[in-house]
């Protein structure tokens, strides 16, 4: 079993900063997927960004390339979500996703191909 705790969420003005940190429980965090995904009122969970298990591919939703910067620290069993030039739209909340096995090339951007999932984290982006 795997758990996932998100932390980091807030109130920020538009064009601001926030950085989550999800951490992870189990010996094997290292070889797993990582995902964030978000989702706001009345909408769909969506997917954010992805990096593989060593940290060496990530994957961004057009919405956020340029402006948000998935990492991890296996060592720490922690993924990272850098938000910056926050928007309003960015307004949702945040939960981390883990893949326990992944073989293809392409990382998962779907929320069925994800296995555990964080309560979530809620982030406000005021205008």
């Amino acid at each position: 079993q795997v758990q996932l705790v998100e932390s980091g969420g807030g109130l920020v003005q538009a064009g601001g900063s926030l950085r989550l940190s999800c951490a992870g429980s189990g010996r094997t965090f290292g070889s797993y997927v990582m995902g964030w995904f978000r989702q706001a009122p009345g909408k769909e969970r969506e997917f954010v960004a992805a990096i593989s298990w060593s940290g060496l591919k990530t994957s961004y939703a057009d919405s956020v390339k340029g402006r948000f910067t998935i990492s991890r620290d296996n060592a720490k069993s922690t993924v990272y979500l850098q938000m910056n030039s926050l928007k309003p739209e960015d307004t949702a909340v945040y939960y981390c996703a883990a893949k326990t096995t992944w073989n293809s090339i392409t990382l998962p951007t779907i929320t069925q191909e994800y296995d555990y999932w964080g309560q979530g984290t809620q982030v406000t982006v005021s205008s």
